[in-house]
């Protein structure tokens, strides 16, 4: 049985234009002018620990003060190559939604593989994506409020390494790898790496993720780091912006 998300255009987040010829799932690739393409840790100075993720056992999700707007890293908090802006509320929902590599109005198989959707009663999460035009790679960050630990996405992506989805009448397989390297700084953090690869479009359209998830309290710190083709994801952006994140959060 498959399970549908709420939909979506083809072509846009949140009603932004987005690269027609991505493959689903794609977040924005940038932005230019009004859109282009869509810590010092506490406990490591923003380096990364080896080992395999363990859930905690038992871990209070408490409330960080703050808007998640005023938290998230402004666009001259970026690496330099990426210049950024933060996008409005609407596309700021779509392209969270897209950073899953399923995106809204998709269908998944396995249908217990789609990611849950949001409250739509709550508060909005806040994105800022950056564009380097030369290397066709994005880099985003997004602050999300959540009352659940860490430990639950674990859970959802045990037997999810391989899933398929079906959007606006395109389909493509997505493959996810959960790293035993981790992000430090957080209460709780995971990173992994996402394939999208569509069955019509060839190796150009692929698109591959960098991803690093941390949680501080109940506020959800996710950084992406999005090529296209033969492209690697950029892991160092995706380190500094994470660090830069946490301490924003953390408020360093």
């Amino acid at each position: 049985m498959a399970v549908t998300r709420a939909p979506l255009r083809c072509g846009t987040v949140g009603g932004v234009n987005v690269a027609e010829s991505a493959p689903p799932g794609a977040t924005a690739r940038a932005l230019v002018g009004v859109v282009a393409l869509s810590l010092l840790a506490l406990t490591g100075c923003g380096e990364r620990i080896s080992g395999t993720p363990v859930a905690q056992s038992v871990t209070a999700v408490r409330h960080v003060d703050g808007a998640l707007a005023d938290l998230l890293p402004t666009p001259q908090r970026f690496p330099a190559r990426y210049p950024a802006v933060v996008l409005p509320p609407q596309a700021a929902a779509a392209a969270a939604g897209d950073l899953d590599g399923v995106g809204a109005g998709a269908t998944v198989d396995p249908a217990n593989c789609t990611p849950p959707e949001t409250d739509a009663e709550g508060e909005p999460a806040s994105v800022a994506v950056g564009n380097d035009d030369t290397h066709r790679a994005t880099l985003t960050v997004e602050l999300a409020r959540t009352t659940e630990q860490l430990a639950r996405l674990r859970d959802r992506l045990a037997g999810c390494e391989r899933i398929r989805v079906d959007r606006a009448g395109a389909s493509a397989t997505v493959t996810t790898a959960v790293d035993t390297v981790v992000p430090a700084g957080a209460d709780d953090a995971i990173s992994l790496r996402r394939t999208v690869t569509p069955d019509i479009g060839g190796a150009g359209l692929t698109q591959t993720m960098q991803t690093s998830v941390g949680q501080i309290g109940d506020v959800r710190i996710t950084v992406t780091s999005m090529t296209f083709g033969a492209g690697e994801p950029d892991r160092a952006a995706v380190d500094e912006l994470f660090a830069t994140a946490v301490r924003g959060v953390r408020g360093g």
